[in-house]
């Protein structure tokens, strides 16, 4: 009888939690009860009350809707009036600020399934108030027209848009998407028109990038799309891989739909509809029916920072298999045409910075393993200028790699580099799981000056 009582007790405290409160839930797939947050409650027509958290110093990806068995109870932390948080055992608080709750709460809505939950019209209602209040609303009157925004909206700085960290924003809005042979579950909120987010899926067109409602719509846009490869110039090609450079202003279409394709999986860093001053260089695999998109990254016509890459994306299903440091691999060659040194925007997503370090680390350390003994000298010599001109890589990054390395050592007044027996090996072992690099000879492409203004 105590246990059952404690149960119910248990069982009826989920009454009383509301958006922003803090509680151990149980991690979809795996036996953790990580700290969440409580982002939106939703009722169910069949009674079902489904809770969307955010797992506190997780990733927004992981982010899903959980019924109240995946949640504990007994360890709730209830968000104050001054911002912080405090649970049902004294003193307990985080170092985040927790809006108040009257800052995050929406009117409910019913909704049928908890299958759709993610793409609720409750949530695309709001989006588009959202967006009415920045720029034009969205024109949608034809199935078969282009679904995005026209209006552009100012830039922050380089690619950063910065988004007020709603409900709305803070949660995924599209359930799938269907991209050529792939279905993809998407990572974050990205402003799709709202009535394909309450579709179960939106399928989009692999080579145009254009997004449909149903398949049957997709089927008929397939039919009259032209499009095999992306809208640019080819200025790579080897084997099976391609990359092809499209400027924002002449194929703007196309290079909108593709920022809001990536917004599905890049949470901090992204742009949408002022294209103009990017150039994407798209990397494609080619088979027989087409030139099918890997990954991307977007980089400024003029940067005042030497910043070579301002968004970059492998694609998910392309994930894993050696194509993102291709993709940073192809952006240095593009800086060494270009005479210049060169590092990504930041910030870098968690997937971004790991692989940037492993590129960063793999690159020097070859240089230096390469390097041959000059002169009388015993051991070779080389200097951090001389490493960013053979590399491309800005010597902040190169500075900070070394340090990650403790390759850097203070001896006799001066700062010298010592690399072991080990650390040659692991290079070696991780170079050869690298099986696609970029070959410059297979590279044609001429940097343009971008000052001229009459040139974009």
């Amino acid at each position: 009888m105590d246990v059952e009582e404690a149960v119910q007790s248990i069982c009826d405290s989920t009454a009383s939690l509301s958006e922003g409160c803090r509680l151990p839930v149980r991690m979809t797939g795996t036996s953790d009860w990580p700290l969440a947050e409580i982002i939106s409650i939703k009722e169910l027509s069949d009674s079902t009350t489904w809770y969307y958290v955010h797992y506190v110093d997780f990733n927004k990806r992981l982010d899903e809707w959980v019924t109240e068995e995946y949640l504990d109870t007994r360890k709730v932390q209830f968000p104050r009036k001054d911002g912080l948080t405090t649970g049902q055992n004294t003193g307990v608080t985080t170092p985040k600020r927790i809006p108040p709750v009257g800052e995050r709460s929406r009117p409910a809505s019913p909704i049928t399934s908890p299958d759709i939950v993610n793409g609720s019209a409750v949530l695309a209602a709001a989006l588009q108030k959202k967006i009415n209040r920045k720029r034009k609303a969205v024109s949608t009157e034809n199935e078969d027209s282009q679904d995005v925004p026209s209006t552009p909206t100012p830039r922050q700085s380089g690619s950063m848009v910065t988004h007020h960290d709603d409900v709305v924003t803070r949660m995924k809005n599209v359930q799938l998407i269907e991209l050529g042979s792939h279905r993809i579950k998407p990572w974050y909120f990205a402003p799709y028109p709202q009535e394909l987010c309450t579709m179960t899926c939106i399928y989009i067109c692999e080579f145009c990038l254009k997004y449909r409602k149903s398949r049957k719509c997709l089927e008929r846009h397939i039919k009259k799309c032209n499009l095999r490869h992306p809208p640019g110039n080819e200025i790579y090609r080897k084997n099976t891989i391609s990359f092809f450079e499209i400027d924002g202003r002449k194929n703007k279409s196309y290079a909108q739909n593709l920022c809001l394709l990536a917004k599905l999986f890049l949470d901090h860093k992204t742009l949408y509809y002022d294209t103009d001053p990017f150039l994407f260089y798209v990397m494609t695999e080619f088979d027989s029916r087409g030139f099918h998109i890997v990954g991307y990254f977007s980089k400024e016509k003029e940067s005042t920072e030497d910043y070579n890459v301002a968004c970059i994306l492998t694609m998910p299903p392309y994930q894993r298999k050696g194509y993102g440091k291709l993709l940073i691999e192809f952006s240095y060659e593009l800086s060494k045409f270009e005479g210049k040194t060169g590092s990504p925007e930041k910030p870098l997503s968690d997937l971004g910075l790991l692989s940037y370090r492993s590129y960063w680390a793999q690159t020097i350390l070859e240089i230096l393993i390469l390097a041959k003994p000059t002169g009388d000298n015993e051991k070779p010599q080389i200097t951090i200028n001389e490493i960013c001109e053979l590399t491309s890589i800005k010597k902040e990054d190169v500075i900070s790699t070394l340090q990650i390395l403790n390759l850097i050592n203070y001896y006799k007044g001066q700062y010298i580099i010592c690399i072991n027996k080990e650390t040659i090996d692991q290079h070696r072992k991780a170079m050869e799981k690298r099986k696609i690099r970029i070959d410059s000879k297979c590279l044609h492409w001429t940097p343009k000056d971008w000052s001229k203004r009459s040139k974009w």
